[in-house]
């Protein structure tokens, strides 16, 4: 019984997904990307070190920071720079902003209206009118504070290697602030949202990687397990625009869920309490979980960002860039992407020129994984109809989060 749907909306990026199930106890199912070659990593041969941060966060228009912060960090570890505390802080309040306002889109408008069975998601908004106000007030305090520290919503403009070329204005920070105590009480009604929804009893096990620091929950610092580079590879199929990751010839998942699994003791209160209230007992190989996973990641944010930011304000934002010398190398940053790790590698020259460059997203090492999960999910869809099979299909495809953009960088 073949199984194609030509055209999956509501994510970031394009993509199809074929499937078969054979004498109803086998099946097989293939994501197909439908973006062009995009070519970032060619693109970075021959250009300056500074340049990669800028050109890297055009790879996605939802997730430009994690870009940008991967690259700096990359180019950081090459030339030995240490940055101030400070600047270490306001890049972990912009990743924490990423994951907020990345996470309350895909949360409420990608794939809460499958959950909810709405084909239409403007009937979903104006079914719902006080939870979409919400979600995008929510998400909106997160975008007015990026513009602050970025100096824009996409595609930043002040960090950069060593520092910021700008920093943020004081006052407009603690402007926004004050709006805070609203916006966490309005941030845990717009989670509580997801605690209504029931998810499909569905488990298949797989590996989990993700950033672990040991003092707190890894967003901008931390490591990937030990051996993990040593027995990942990157497999590159014909006709396809994206490189599947495997670890050890077999898929993984990265993102919120395996962050939640792997971090969990390191979860803010309000963000352990919320998580909690699930009763999941972990690890859970539920994939359909990512949903509440990023739920949690959104308080735990917003959490982090009152730990983060009322220390340096009371110190003062001032001008604290760390001064460095170019060489020649190799890089290597890795942050948290609201979809999993985002892993740069790069070779300099002496006169920080990129002879070299890997690019691994988060979606391209997921990939595998979510065909798997497919494989053993369609078995389940057989005696549905076409259309609820397909919408079935939809909701586990969406609760994954996918950003094709970033997978066919």
């Amino acid at each position: 019984m073949k199984v194609k749907i030509n055209h999956i909306a509501k994510m970031e990026g394009h993509a199809s997904f074929v499937g078969d199930i054979i004498n109803d106890n086998m099946a097989e199912a293939k994501m197909k990307t439908e973006e062009g070659a995009r070519l970032f990593e060619g693109l970075l041969i021959g250009r300056n070190y500074w340049e990669a941060p800028i050109i890297t966060q055009r790879i996605c228009g939802i997730c430009p920071i994690v870009h940008t912060l991967s690259a700096i960090k990359a180019m950081e570890d090459c030339f030995g720079v240490k940055p101030h505390k400070d600047a270490i802080v306001l890049r972990k309040v912009m990743e924490h902003i990423q994951w907020i306002h990345s996470h309350a889109l895909h949360l409420f408008f990608l794939s809460l209206p499958d959950f909810l069975e709405y084909e239409n998601d403007l009937k979903m908004v104006g079914d719902y009118p006080k939870e979409s106000q919400i979600a995008l007030e929510v998400r909106g305090w997160s975008l007015k504070m990026l513009e602050i520290i970025g100096g824009r919503v996409v595609h930043q403009l002040t960090a950069e290697v060593g520092g910021f070329r700008k920093w943020p204005d004081q006052k407009k920070l603690e402007k926004l602030m004050d709006e805070y105590d609203d916006i966490m009480k309005k941030t845990l009604k717009f989670a509580d949202i997801f605690k209504k929804l029931k998810y499909p009893k569905f488990e298949r096990k797989t590996n989990y990687f993700c950033l672990v620091d040991p003092k707190e929950y890894g967003i901008y610092t931390g490591k990937v397990k030990n051996d993990f580079f040593k027995k990942i590879k990157e497999v590159e199929k014909p006709g396809e625009l994206v490189k599947r990751v495997l670890y050890m010839d077999e898929p993984f998942f990265c993102g919120a869920l395996a962050r939640v699994n792997i971090n969990y003791t390191k979860l803010n209160p309000q963000a352990k309490k919320y998580w909690n209230s699930y009763k999941i007992k972990l690890p859970t190989y539920n994939l359909f979980y990512n949903v509440p996973a990023q739920a949690t990641e959104v308080i735990h944010s917003m959490e982090e960002i009152k730990k983060l930011l009322p220390p340096l304000l009371k110190r003062g934002i001032k001008n604290r860039n760390v001064s460095y010398k170019t060489k020649s190398g190799k890089a290597f940053g890795a942050v948290e992407a609201p979809r999993g790790t985002l892993y740069d590698f790069y070779e300099l020259d002496k006169n920080g020129k990129i002879t070299n460059c890997n690019i691994i997203t988060p979606t391209a090492q997921f990939l595998a994984n979510l065909e798997a999960d497919l494989e053993v999910y369609l078995l389940k869809t057989k005696k549905l109809t076409k259309k609820q099979r397909q919408q079935k299909i939809r909701t586990l495809i969406r609760a994954y989060d996918p950003c094709i953009s970033c997978a066919t960088h």
